[in-house]
């Protein structure tokens, strides 16, 4: 069968990026000819929108402040059947970008990460470097990944992807719960090396590095709170059990012993630490089901949409007079 013709679309968030935006489009336009840019920017206070538009680009804006509004801005009006995801700080080698298509096209992968990878130290300051590693490794830790490079802004997705992801983030953060549905809808995903370079003159980062970082912790937080309401309950409820038998056991042997309860400040600790340890343990039970209905309802809204791979399954009918 002839490969299924796919609609490409390039998304690139920027926040005052007029230094750099005008070579990122044509970066882009080089890379992927066939592919329509799109460029929002979050209410941006200088030309970026102007250069971007005379670039040759589709330009909106997002007035909410931070990238998260900007992804789930994009994600909600573009129609397309492949994704690709960019700054707009020309940082990014997007001449790998067809590298990674051909990778989502293939199947079945259905998001292509971009890991970041240079020698030079003003690319990737080591602060940076260090978070982005000890994130992923929580990340990893806690849900189960396998990739490098967490924070990478340079990805691409399945429509399929898209659609089903309901990019509640506002921030810095996005990407963190990028993978994190990723890994909870149980996609495949791939990671490609690509080159990563330093800002160009006049361009500056919009990332703070403890403010953000302390919104990505939380944010890693939240979400396995939200997503594994069982196992984070559960967690909170065992230790909470431990500390009820440590404090209530004494008590117990020794009115066995004696007859008496001569502690009871320490009988009631151990009772309140036995109710709430029972409490967060339903609790997490109820959120688990709820959690279950929420997944459902992404999955069907997943399925809904074809998958991008070059060669569909075609359909198998029965010849004429064949046995079932």
């Amino acid at each position: 069968m002839a490969p299924q013709h796919v609609e490409i679309a390039v998304c690139i968030p920027c926040y005052n990026e007029a230094p750099t935006v005008a070579q990122v489009v044509a970066r882009v336009r080089r890379a992927l000819p066939e592919a329509v840019v799109y460029v929002y920017d979050n209410a941006s206070s200088d030309d970026t929108a102007r250069i971007a538009a005379a670039a040759g680009a589709v330009v909106r804006t997002e007035a909410r402040r931070g990238k998260g509004n900007v992804v789930r801005r994009m994600f909600a009006d573009i129609e397309a059947d492949i994704y690709v995801l960019a700054d707009g700080d020309d940082t990014y080698h997007l001449d790998s970008a067809p590298e990674m298509i051909r990778l989502l096209r293939q199947g079945p992968c259905d998001m292509v990460n971009g890991a970041r990878v240079t020698t030079r130290g003003a690319a990737y300051r080591a602060g940076h470097r260090f978070g982005n590693a000890f994130f992923s490794r929580l990340v990893g830790l806690m849900f189960g990944a396998r990739i490098e490079d967490m924070l990478s802004g340079f990805k691409v997705f399945s429509r399929r992807f898209v659609k089903s992801f309901p990019a509640l983030s506002s921030g810095f953060e996005i990407e963190t719960e990028i993978l994190v549905h990723a890994l909870e809808m149980g996609v495949a995903m791939a990671e490609v090396k690509t080159p990563y370079k330093e800002r160009p003159e006049g361009s500056h980062s919009k990332l703070a590095t403890f403010r953000d970082g302390g919104r990505i912790l939380r944010a890693i937080f939240t979400l396995l709170r939200a997503e594994r309401p069982l196992a984070f309950f559960g967690s909170i409820a065992a230790v909470l059990a431990l500390l009820c038998l440590a404090i209530g056991l004494p008590v117990v042997f020794e009115y066995f012993a004696t007859g008496v309860v001569p502690r009871f400040p320490s009988a009631f600790l151990a009772a309140a630490l036995g109710g709430i340890a029972v409490n967060c343990f339903f609790t997490g039970l109820i959120l688990d089901l709820v959690r279950t209905g929420r997944h459902e309802a992404k999955k069907l809204a997943y399925l809904s949409h074809r998958p991008p791979h070059d060669d569909p399954v075609p359909e198998t009918r029965a010849e004429p007079g064949a046995s079932a």
